[in-house]
């Protein structure tokens, strides 16, 4: 779908967004409810990282693996919008923490966030949207 308005983006183009924001949201399934988390997050070897701790994040992640993550960005002339489907997973490795590690991912807040997810795309979809008004 492409017009002056909405234009469908390829999976480098959205991938390259994603990779320009820190703030997405996280959706999953957590006891047949869907639930919607805000979190921040890098991207690195085609793959979405965050950091959390215990809760219904992390359950819901360990019942149901298959999650969407959705990053956006407005401002007066544009937008664009990016959501990922995939599967997500702990990593456990002292190497695999390292490497995200080295990707500078932080907690915004100050609070405990030990476990590092990873998100495997296996879809990903974005739209960039012109703003201008005439």
């Amino acid at each position: 779908m492409s017009s002056d308005i909405v234009t469908r983006l390829d999976e480098a183009e959205s991938f390259r967004l994603l990779a320009s924001s820190t703030l997405g949201r996280l959706a999953i399934a957590v006891g047949g409810r869907p639930e919607i988390f805000p979190l921040n997050y890098v991207v690195g070897d085609g793959k979405v990282y965050f950091r959390t701790a215990p809760g219904n994040k992390l359950l819901g992640l360990t019942v149901n693996s298959h999650v969407a993550f959705q990053s956006d960005f407005h401002n007066e002339r544009e937008a664009w919008s990016v959501v990922v489907k995939g599967t997500a997973r702990q990593l456990e490795t002292e190497a695999e923490i390292a490497a995200v590690d080295a990707l500078n991912l932080r907690p915004w807040v100050p609070t405990e966030k030990y476990v590092y997810v990873e998100i495997a795309p296996s879809e990903i979809t974005g739209f960039r949207f012109a703003l201008e008004r005439a």
